[in-house]
């Protein structure tokens, strides 16, 4: 404001208080202050930009992608197939069917004798050994009784370990390839009634033990149907083959006779079931 009773030669001079104000206002250096929100006190503080962290390496190095490669479905399937040549080797080599003619160690006998015996017969079934022969020698080795416990418990561990395998090695792979009208048919009937189906296959022969395990293991079929249908369905073949190897001695028995007619009569009423359902099967 101009001081009105100073003025000379046109000129004004302001007053001392009123330059003091505008020299502590040209001096004066802003501070950079932070916009509030509507309502909210402003930070006395300067505004500072924050810092960005710096964007994490997407994985997808060496070690990772050889990870993924070993872990991909047809990786799997190979060591699938591995596995089992491995173990049709090995049943070549050690030619576990001499247990026939040259009988069980003599150190191993009763409960633990019949123990191994189910752990073999187990290890065997999934290396393609025929279970027929498995179950003659259960009979001959232990008897009726002991050697049809043997036997069942082998083969529902033997089912066991082949669903495993496929189910966990085979599955991925294998169900891609599923285009075919038969096997669409088959997975599809596995899938939704497995364990009528799995027990049909148990009871009536002419489907190989192994391939009725790996064709449920890329089917949907639950852990608890497979298994139940397989214990149950395999009783009455299992039993027949046991008696007939504990009573081989006597071929002319009784007891031999029935075990052979029970062996004969689920083959046959399998063929007739099989040329009943020919224009079905036909049609797929």
């Amino acid at each position: 404001m101009l001081d009105a009773t100073t003025r000379s030669g046109g000129t004004a001079t302001a007053s001392p208080r009123a330059a003091a104000t505008e020299h502590s206002v040209a001096v004066a250096t802003p501070l950079p202050v932070s916009i509030a929100a509507p309502g909210a006190a402003a930070s006395p503080f300067p505004a500072v930009e924050p810092v960005r962290a710096a964007p994490a390496a997407v994985p997808g190095g060496p070690l990772a992608r050889c990870s993924r490669a070993l872990l991909s479905p047809w990786s799997r399937l190979t060591l699938l197939v591995v596995l089992l040549a491995a173990a049709g080797t090995s049943v070549l080599l050690f030619e576990p069917q001499r247990l026939l003619a040259d009988g069980w160690p003599p150190q191993l006998g009763g409960a633990a004798a019949a123990v191994a015996f189910a752990v073999a017969y187990g290890l065997c079934t999934v290396a393609f050994v025929p279970r027929p022969l498995l179950n003659l020698a259960a009979g001959a080795v232990f008897g009726s009784q002991l050697g049809l416990a043997s036997a069942l418990a082998g083969t529902v561990l033997g089912a066991g370990l082949a669903f495993g395998l496929g189910r966990v090695l085979g599955q991925d792979a294998l169900r891609r390839l599923l285009r075919g009208r038969w096997l669409t048919a088959a997975d599809g009937q596995l899938s939704r009634h497995g364990f009528r189906s799995m027990m049909a296959a148990r009871l009536f022969p002419g489907v190989p033990f192994w391939a009725a395990n790996y064709c449920a293991a890329v089917s949907r079929m639950s852990w608890p149907a497979f298994l139940l249908a397989t214990a149950l369905g395999s009783v009455p073949n299992t039993a027949a083959y046991a008696v007939a190897g504990a009573r081989a001695s006597a071929p002319t028995s009784p007891a031999f006779l029935v075990a052979l007619a029970f062996i004969a009569v689920p083959a046959v009423a399998g063929a007739v079931l099989a040329w009943r359902k020919r224009h079905h099967l036909r049609g797929l």
